[in-house]
């Protein structure tokens, strides 16, 4: 399967949920969450850059687009870690929610954060914290981040090893065994690392 990892180029049409990016002649319809939009303020021939998640389901093609990592590991944990999430409902969230608000509603437990974003109900957020908190376990990593245990780099590969489909378990080993041997690893230089460790 073909991964479509970023984009950059001109913005050709800007719409608040919908993007058109001219990358070197080549038309490319990416959705993104209302805080991206605002964040990259997409007006017409701006260049812009967008981290993507390329979403094939059955007869379905859609590009996502997001301004940070973080947004798009987000998105990745809501689709395939919680049950009956689908790109739509995880797009509003992140348009509702900065990613630092939606771990703390997790860690916290708080569904009611969770609940006020658009097509989300107190029953779905109450799966959203159930499942990524005690099934996936990523509250946890979160948490240690917030009291300063975990540093915010050795957080952020793990979460994203998460969002890629590795258990956590494994995810952390890696990590921390790249970090013990070089402490002063960039998160892309440990993301790298840490994949490797997995093969």
């Amino acid at each position: 399967m073909a991964m479509i990892a970023f984009l950059r180029g001109k913005v050709a049409e800007s719409y608040p949920q919908r993007l058109v990016l001219d990358v070197n002649g080549v038309g490319y319809e990416v959705f993104v969450p209302i805080s991206t939009f605002d964040k990259l303020n997409p007006y017409e021939g701006k260049e812009v850059t967008l981290k993507t998640y390329f979403h094939i389901r059955e007869n379905i093609q859609v590009l996502y687009g997001f301004s940070t990592d973080a947004e798009r590991d987000v998105f990745r944990l809501l689709i395939d870690r919680v049950s009956g999430i689908g790109p739509a409902t995880a797009i509003a969230i992140l348009g509702s929610l900065s990613v630092e608000q939606f771990k703390q509603a997790v860690v916290s437990g708080d569904v009611g954060v969770i609940a006020r974003a658009k097509g989300v109900g107190k029953k779905t957020a109450e799966r959203i914290v159930l499942e990524l908190k005690d099934k996936v376990g990523v509250a946890q990593t979160w948490e240690s981040q917030a009291r300063g245990v975990t540093s915010q780099i050795a957080g952020d590969a793990e979460m994203a090893m998460v969002a890629l489909g590795y258990k956590q378990v494994d995810a952390r080993k890696a990590v921390d065994l790249c970090l013990k041997n070089n402490p002063d690893l960039s998160l892309e230089e440990l993301l790298r690392a840490a994949l490797r460790c997995m093969k």
